[in-house]
């Protein structure tokens, strides 16, 4: 079997993006391992079973990766957030303060409204059709 395990996304705190990702979306840390270069290794995922692609989230090093933060695909949705309750999720991610940039739509490939992480990286919130 192969498949993604780990998608880097670049943050400018590592604990700052840690309550994000599992306080507002509801993320479960999986690992924060302390690394001798004086980084962390953060790895986030959303769902509980472990099957899912985590999230390496990497505190930027300079200006080049600084200047990434937030717009790493070029301002494109670069992010899909898939659920199985999207009305329970929609509800319990606005409650917590996520940014929506649109209304909920109903599309024939499912429910879907498009949200900004606290970077303002672009993620859909999806939950496909049966």
């Amino acid at each position: 079997m192969r498949r993604v395990a780990l998608v880097t996304l670049v943050v400018d705190d590592y604990d700052e993006a840690i309550r994000f990702y599992t306080e507002a979306l509801g993320f479960r840390l999986v690992e924060d391992a302390p690394r001798p270069d004086g980084s962390r290794w953060v790895v986030v995922e959303p769902g509980a079973d472990g099957h899912g692609t985590g999230l390496l989230l990497a505190r930027a090093r300079g200006e080049d990766q600084r200047a990434r933060i937030g717009d790493q695909t070029g301002g494109r949705v670069g992010f899909f957030l898939y659920t199985d309750d999207f009305a329970r999720d929609h509800a319990r991610m606005t409650a917590a303060g996520v940014t929506f940039l649109e209304e909920p739509r109903h599309e024939p490939y499912g429910s879907v409204a498009v949200f900004q992480d606290l970077y303002g990286n672009g993620w859909d919130l999806l939950q496909p059709a049966a």
